[in-house]
């Protein structure tokens, strides 16, 4: 765990448990305003505005179903005022997206070129052969005329005259320096013709297309030095609680903070530019002061999100004007989270404490919204059967830590709110159902970033 007043019960795997965060989540459902006895309207139980599509926002009865969560959230990016885009070298594009297309500056290969090591040959056999050979990147040889054959290596320039490149294994040579083809030869053969990849001026890539390191490689064949790109949207954490320590052995009520090492790489597999981690404890004050200057498209907060004596979220929210869009996901683990907008242009998910929570909040609001910021495109769903039964939640949708076997998904043990131990280990989450589901029962899987793209590529 890592939030103020966050902990779990014995049976923290159990799909039904419900922590102290997500109990102090229930009870924050909204009174009616009472008088007191001056007259004045109490506000005591006020809240910031509520997304119109959701008008009964607090507690377990009005929280946002899951699949409706993420889609708000993706939504609420593209209504964003998204950052310009920006031009960058091919060394630093990885993982962006093509903000504009990808357009061939030139024919491609821009000459005849040898696809083998061999003979560049002309007319009919046999050859003979001339001194010396045709190598890549030197200047453009002679031309040969009928009968002659010349020694040629790959991606070499083809010598006008030349009807085909004669493979070395295709070849026997014999007296006075004379080339015979052992296989039948066809005019054009082992030639890469100008033009062939494409001609100047043709679309190789569409905008939106996801930089990965083959289409660094085609930009570079194309001659390109630099990609216009949108930029990756910057994040930035706030990490709240007294209790947290940053190094060390658990003591005297304080435990580590799981969450710091965590979320920064984790946002990053996400295509987010991490600007700040910063530790605030429990002030309200830095809250607020941190929130208002931030510079970063995403502020994402850790705890803090339920109704305890120190969960300052929803009450800094509120001071500031922010607007809630969603209030709170019938999802377990994580139901307390949120999504508001601070402004046109910047977004705050909080998290839960819990380590787990914090992961669902994650995939569930922070992901949709970055990869909409970033224009990258949406994962093709896909279920998997389960090999073993998935405890589920009695009315929400259950989060579950899986590993794959064959062709079947495995449930993780340890998938308690404040349990990293099945996550650490998990290929994916799968999305289980209210109410559980039947070994062979066909589960939409959740892949995990590093999974789908590497680990050197997400967090590089």
């Amino acid at each position: 765990m890592t939030a103020s007043g966050t902990h779990t019960g014995p049976h923290a795997g159990n799909g039904d448990d419900l922590d102290v965060e997500e109990a102090l989540a229930l009870v924050r459902a909204p009174q009616p305003d009472r008088a007191d006895p001056t007259g004045r309207m109490n506000h005591a139980s006020a809240r910031p505005a509520a997304h119109p599509e959701h008008p009964h926002p607090h507690g377990h009865e009005g929280a946002t179903p899951w699949p409706r969560a993420r889609e708000i959230a993706a939504r609420a990016a593209r209504r964003a005022t998204r950052r310009s885009d920006v031009s960058v070298a091919l060394g630093d594009a990885l993982g962006l997206v093509l903000a504009a297309p990808l357009d061939a500056l030139s024919d491609l290969p821009s000459f005849d070129t040898s696809a083998m090591d061999g003979w560049a040959v002309a007319g009919p056999g046999p050859w003979q052969i001339r001194d010396g050979g045709v190598l890549a990147g030197h200047a453009p040889p002679e031309p040969l005329t009928d009968g002659e054959a010349v020694r040629i290596a790959t991606g070499a320039r083809v010598p006008t005259g030349v009807t085909a490149v004669l493979r070395s294994e295709h070849g026997r040579t014999g007296p006075q320096d004379r080339l015979h083809a052992t296989v039948e030869t066809s005019h054009g053969q082992d030639i890469r013709p100008r033009g062939q990849e494409c001609r100047r001026g043709d679309q190789l890539l569409p905008t939106g297309t996801l930089i990965t390191p083959a289409v660094l490689g085609l930009a570079a064949a194309a001659g390109y030095d630099t990609l216009a790109v949108v930029p990756r949207p910057r994040a930035e954490i706030l990490v709240l609680g007294d209790e947290l320590l940053t190094e060390g052995l658990p003591h005297d009520g304080l435990i580590r903070d799981a969450l710091g090492p965590m979320l920064a790489p984790w946002l990053r597999a996400l295509g987010a530019e991490v600007i700040a981690v910063r530790r605030l404890g429990d002030d309200a004050k830095a809250l607020r002061r941190a929130i208002t200057t931030s510079r970063a498209d995403l502020i994402v907060t850790t705890g803090g999100t339920a109704a305890g004596p120190v969960d300052h979220v929803h009450p800094t929210l509120d001071k500031i004007g922010a607007e809630l869009l969603v209030d709170g996901v019938a999802v377990r683990p994580g139901h307390p989270m949120l999504l508001a907008r601070i402004k046109a242009d910047q977004h705050l998910v909080g998290l839960p404490g819990n380590p787990l929570a914090a992961v669902s909040g994650l995939i569930t609001l922070a992901e949709p919204l970055l990869r909409a910021l970033a224009a990258r495109p949406a994962p093709e769903p896909y279920r998997t059967p389960l090999r073993e039964a998935a405890q589920g939640h009695a009315h929400d949708t259950r989060l579950v830590p899986v590993v794959l076997r064959g062709e079947r998904a495995v449930p993780l043990h340890y998938s308690g709110p404040a349990m990293l131990r099945g996550i650490a280990t998990a290929d994916a989450l799968a999305v289980v159902p209210p109410g559980g589901a039947a070994p062979g029962a066909e589960l939409e899987l959740l892949d995990l970033p590093w999974d789908t793209a590497g680990i050197g590529v997400c967090f590089t």
